[in-house]
């Protein structure tokens, strides 16, 4: 077990403040928390004003700022909770406990580890990740249209494609339909060369990914042969009714208006309807207006519809990108700032 304690501990810091000490007794968690060569200790003391020591059994917390240290002692008990349970602790989770921290004050990491949604093909257990992450996840299970919108890296699709999977599996729907407007190119469909699968694959392309994470390429091959999968173009989608389906709008911010009613009303009984897109990033040409934009304002508040905005927070891919996604909200900002100035 790890136990936190107030230490009246005869390690003392020059200062004559008692350090924050965690016991741990285990030796398999107490590497848990660590990370590999120490890499979570290391991320925790470049954010935190704090010096961590380890000792034996001993994780001692230093620091000239008592707050700090408790709130600092408090986050690695809490990471020791996770590691107990067997979870491994990776430096990106840390981060975002950090991240939480800074901005909230409290953190509760291990909710977000129990909380598991599907197992791959490999024995890979999809979770969410961040608490927008598992917001998202809740609204999916209790609403019957739910719009999720964010950056890119913030799961939007893969998590609903796992939630898809999950329910296929559970025989609670009888196919999946994934559905992305065809805008990228500048190109009208019927100008490309071969037949409609042909056609649309390079768009639906990306969503292949996910789908190879969760189930094997055979199985989601052999999905997609009997039709249990379906990938289509929104184009395609006029006049049809999904009945027992699990649908996903991917790319949302690309539709018009008139584009996203239709799709909203392909829906038939015993189905769900995800919409994910990223409103920092529409492809659509100038003087368009975005369905996701719109959708907003017109189905706000009614019941079973429930609108999920993750943050880059909710970041879950390389580091990098969280950056990345932080520089350009900072761009767009000033750039938003500057055009205002007389």
């Amino acid at each position: 077990m790890v136990e936190p304690f107030d230490s009246n501990s005869d390690v003392i810091k020059k200062d004559g403040s008692s350090p924050e000490i965690l016991i741990v007794a285990d030796e398999k968690v107490l590497e848990k928390i660590l990370g590999q060569k120490d890499e979570n200790i290391r991320a925790v003391e470049e954010r935190f004003p704090v010096r961590i020591i380890v000792r034996g059994d001993e994780i001692q917390v230093h620091g000239p700022d008592v707050e700090v240290v408790k709130l600092v002692a408090k986050f690695l008990g809490q990471l020791a909770e996770v590691a107990e349970k067997g979870y491994r602790l990776t430096p990106a989770e840390v981060k975002y406990g950090m991240n939480v921290l800074t901005e909230a004050g409290k953190v509760d990491l291990l909710s977000l580890y129990e909380e598991v949604i599907y197992i791959t093909s490999r024995g890979k257990p999809v979770r969410p990740r961040t608490a927008g992450q598992k917001k998202y996840i809740e609204a999916i299970k209790r609403n019957d249209v739910i719009f999720v919108i964010g950056p890119a890296g913030t799961g939007k699709t893969y998590l609903a494609v796992a939630m898809a999977v999950a329910a296929l599996k559970a025989s609670a729907i009888s196919r999946i339909v994934l559905v992305r407007p065809v805008v990228e190119a500048g190109e009208r469909l019927g100008f490309l060369p071969g037949d409609v699968k042909e056609k649309v694959e390079p768009y639906l392309r990306p969503l292949y990914d996910a789908f190879f994470d969760l189930l094997s390429p055979e199985r989601f091959m052999k999905y997609l042969e009997k039709n249990v999968i379906e990938l289509a173009p929104l184009a395609y989608m006029r006049g049809r009714t999904l009945n027992d389906s699990f649908i996903i709008l991917d790319e949302a911010q690309n539709t018009t208006p008139e584009q996203m009613k239709m799709f909203l009303t392909r829906m038939g009984f015993g189905s769900k309807v995800v919409v994910t897109g990223d409103i920092t990033q529409i492809d659509l040409p100038p003087g368009k207006e975005s369905g996701l934009k719109v959708v907003q304002d017109v189905l706000d508040g009614i019941p079973g519809i429930e609108f999920v905005r993750l943050t880059n927070y909710d970041v879950v891919r390389h580091e990098m990108v969280q950056r990345i996604v932080e520089a350009y909200e900072i761009y767009e900002k000033k750039k938003g700032n500057d055009q205002r100035l007389p």
